[in-house]
């Protein structure tokens, strides 16, 4: 009994020694955290700052993002020396090495969503397009609601919201339809053999002049392009002002429904595939050149 009596003495007073050694530990320990959290967040405030000032605008809040990997990084730091103060550094590594492969396995099962999240950041420091914008991405043509870290949400001309993942942008190749203001329409067509040419290109150039949605600046090219079964076939191309797809539309509406209208006043045809037969060894002949007898005998 006496025996167990002094053990515990002994114990308690032992525990009462380290106490008081470690008191001192402790107390750096906290300092040390306390120093490296007020660090951090100086260091926070001013990657904002710079950031800001760096690029005015911003559309993922990646100052914050990366401000908040600083922080962690200087809090971190100061959490590892304290351990290491108070001899705790050892148990750490163990258990830090045991988290090594379980990162190693989350990092294969995340790997997808890592990569988009580094194509969002991408999105955000070369700004290929902006909320607003009209763009065509992995074959879906709409205008671009929202930027995230992982997608990009697009409403298409239907209607329909999709959702592209940032990876895909950097993976292929995409288009910003937005991106100078204007947009090119190429119309093709055909006249018919015994139309004027020179005629023909006139009035297709006058009426393109004739839209609200042309830019002069810019010209118009018309090109004769082939000898058709029927048709001398061509080309018009020229640019209109593009803030959304309905100026695009209505580019191409106008002017075809202006030059349909033109080349009926015109005398001017627009072909379509036709079959001729014939009687003659050279060209053929008009059935509608002469009269046509019919004989009925009874």
């Amino acid at each position: 009994m006496d025996k167990m009596i002094d053990n515990i003495t002994r114990i308690w007073q032992e525990f009462q020694q380290n106490i008081l050694e470690h008191i001192p530990k402790v107390v750096l320990a906290l300092i040390i955290v306390i120093l490296f959290a007020l660090v951090a967040s100086g260091v926070k405030k001013i990657c904002i700052n710079i950031y800001r000032k760096a690029f005015k605008e911003n559309y993922l809040n990646i100052e914050r993002i990366i401000a908040s990997l600083f922080y962690a990084l200087f809090f971190a730091t100061g959490i590892l020396l304290a351990l290491h103060i108070l001899g705790l550094d050892k148990p750490f590594e163990k258990l830090l090495a045991g988290a090594g492969v379980v990162g190693i396995i989350a990092g294969f099962a995340l790997k997808d969503i890592a990569s988009n999240m580094f194509s969002g950041l991408l999105v955000d420091l070369q700004r290929p397009y902006k909320v607003g914008d009209w763009v065509e991405i992995d074959g879906k043509y709409g205008v671009v609601l929202d930027i995230s870290w992982l997608t990009t949400k697009v409403k298409t001309v239907p209607g329909q919201e999709v959702f592209v993942p940032n990876q895909i942008i950097y993976n292929g190749t995409f288009t910003n339809y937005s991106s100078w203001g204007k947009r090119r329409i190429i119309l093709k067509s055909g006249v018919s053999y015994g139309d004027d040419l020179e005629h023909v290109r006139a009035v297709a150039l006058d009426e393109v002049q004739k839209i609200e949605e042309y830019l002069p600046e810019e010209g118009i090219d018309f090109y004769f392009t082939d000898i058709g079964g029927s048709t001398y076939d061509f080309i018009l191309r020229y640019w209109v002002k593009f803030e959304s797809n309905d100026d695009f539309c209505r580019g191409m509406n106008n002017v075809i429904m202006r030059i349909k209208k033109r080349f009926e006043q015109e005398n001017i045809s627009i072909a379509y595939p036709v079959t001729t037969l014939d009687f003659g060894v050279k060209g053929g002949v008009n059935l509608f050149d002469k009269n046509i007898n019919v004989n009925s005998k009874k």
